[in-house]
């Protein structure tokens, strides 16, 4: 029996989506580059947190509520606090009785202290990756549906970072990240109410897909080589549309875990494979 000869790799990229403003998460896909012998970072939206909790400073010690229940710590665990906050995928802001009231009465104030949260970490994150990743390391941050447009501009002035916001940009080989393709087996999600809740059917949740339609039509009319997906956490997977092999890498973030997918192409652009990654 013949067998070609195997193809070089051209073109490696490390792909992860969804981290949702988990610290932990993003150290470790900077250091993806090294671990996984990358040429390309490609991060997913969505990078933001999902929302900020006060903390109460009184008397040496700190107050918050974490997962719905009172939390009280000693001054001095105030980093494990903030740790914690952040792994669920919130950010922390210590402040006094008054400035809370504020932020629980007054929608717009918690807004501007939600997004100067956000910003101050993506401004952070630029430099951290301005530090840390190899000159011939490319990075390229795409948001996602849940960020808010505050932080494109500090993206675009990251001088390591690549953020093609409704803009075309080349990375060799055609790839594509976005949300799921509706139907494709990598956007099963549970289905939800008018409220947000789960529907039950058969004494069991409601799975159904929640992809988008407008990007499983533009993947099968322009097949591009590699689909890089994401948005549905809990459907990693690997299926073909056609010529495209679509990756989801799944997200769980919470448990500091930074789930990602390598992908080798050969100098032609073509295809190589892929790998789940968990780290």
């Amino acid at each position: 029996m013949f067998f070609g000869r195997p193809r070089k790799r051209a073109l490696r990229i490390y792909f992860a989506t969804d981290i949702h403003g988990s610290d932990r998460c993003f150290r470790k896909f900077l250091a993806a580059a090294e671990s996984y012998e990358a040429d390309a970072l490609v991060l997913g939206g969505d990078i933001a947190g999902k929302g900020l909790v006060p903390i109460r400073s009184h008397n040496g010690t700190l107050s918050a509520k974490v997962r719905g229940e009172a939390v009280t710590v000693p001054r001095d665990e105030e980093g494990r606090l903030r740790a914690e906050i952040n792994r669920l995928g919130f950010y922390s802001l210590i402040t006094d009785d008054a400035d809370i009231e504020r932020l629980e009465s007054e929608p717009a104030h918690l807004e501007r202290a939600f997004e100067r949260a956000i910003i101050e970490q993506i401004e952070g994150w630029c430099k951290l990756a301005e530090e840390r990743l190899a000159p011939r390391v490319r990075c390229i941050i795409t948001p996602g549906n849940d960020d808010p447009k505050a932080i494109d501009p500090v993206l675009k002035a990251g001088p390591r970072i690549e953020s093609p916001e409704a803009e075309i940009c080349e990375l060799g080989p055609v790839v594509m990240a976005s949300c799921g393709d509706y139907g494709s087996g990598l956007d099963f999600a549970a289905e939800l109410d008018p409220q947000l809740r789960p529907v039950i059917r058969g004494g069991r949740p409601s799975i159904v897909p929640v992809g988008s339609k407008a990007v499983r039509d533009v993947v099968k009319r322009y097949q591009p080589v590699v689909g890089l997906h994401g948005h549905i956490h809990e459907s990693k997977g690997a299926q073909k549309i056609g010529s495209t092999m679509c990756l989801n890498p799944g997200s769980d973030y919470s448990a500091d875990v930074l789930r990602g997918a390598i992908v080798d192409f050969a100098e032609d652009g073509s295809y190589i494979d892929f790998l789940f990654t968990t780290g």
